[in-house]
């Protein structure tokens, strides 16, 4: 199988019910303990806790090499902490393994990557669709399609993705993370191929999706043009 495939497969998934299991995170959806991380041969990272209600939004900035993709890698349940705890809508995710961790991230999670991964042999719009259908979800052109046009690159529907631009890709990827309206968009630098004018309506659109879909939007960036645009951030050095 090709490799994009097999990686892509890894992320998406069919839905599965999720039932709150403690009272207590009724009203937090994102909750991170004493968490680290360590790659093979180097020390281990720590990040600081973090602690978001329902809802809520999230702004994580820190230079180069600070962790910051790694630490979304860890919310969205791609790397699994070394040490630490991670509780995502009243679930214990750093628990979570294997087609149980992979239902979860189907069905609450979007991620925005800062290299997008599409299928190259599809369009823009099938790559969507596919994104429906992996998550359990029926295709629907309709939806897929006004997603793609409140995104500026309704007219690409169906061109290769390889065929897009840079910006074309990384609007293309926020639309793959939104098609399924998950309760958590997570996004790793969506802003930084943008010039100052498309960054600012980005976080408009990302801010605007996330509040019609009651979704915590959580940003990892060394982009400061947005700064000013949350008011809950976290620094990581």
């Amino acid at each position: 199988m090709n490799n994009n495939i097999c990686e892509y497969l890894l992320l998406v998934s069919p839905p599965a019910n999720q039932q709150p299991l403690n009272p207590y995170f009724a009203t937090t959806m994102i909750k991170t303990t004493n968490l680290q991380y360590s790659y093979p041969g180097q020390p281990p990272i720590t990040f600081p806790n973090l602690a978001c209600a329902r809802n809520e939004h999230l702004l994580i900035l820190g230079s180069s090499g600070t962790g910051k993709t790694t630490l979304l890698h860890l919310l969205g349940g791609i790397l699994s902490p070394t040490s630490g705890e991670i509780v995502i809508d009243a679930k214990p995710m750093h628990t979570m393994t294997g087609r149980a961790l992979d239902h979860f991230r189907g069905e609450r999670i979007g991620i925005v990557f800062q290299r997008p991964h599409f299928i190259r042999s599809l369009s823009a719009i099938e790559n969507l669709l596919l994104t429906q259908s992996l998550a359990g979800h029926p295709s629907d052109r309709a939806s897929a399609q006004a997603l793609l046009d409140r995104l500026n690159i309704g007219s690409k529907a169906a061109k290769k993705t390889s065929s897009l631009s840079l910006g074309e890709q990384q609007r293309l990827a926020i639309a793959r993370a939104l098609i399924n309206k998950p309760t958590i968009i997570l996004a790793d630098e969506p802003s930084s191929s943008l010039d100052d004018e498309n960054c600012q309506q980005m976080i408009d659109l990302l801010h605007q999706v996330a509040t019609e879909y009651q979704s915590n939007l959580v940003i990892v960036t060394h982009d400061f043009r947005i700064k000013d645009r949350f008011s809950n951030q976290v620094y990581l050095n």
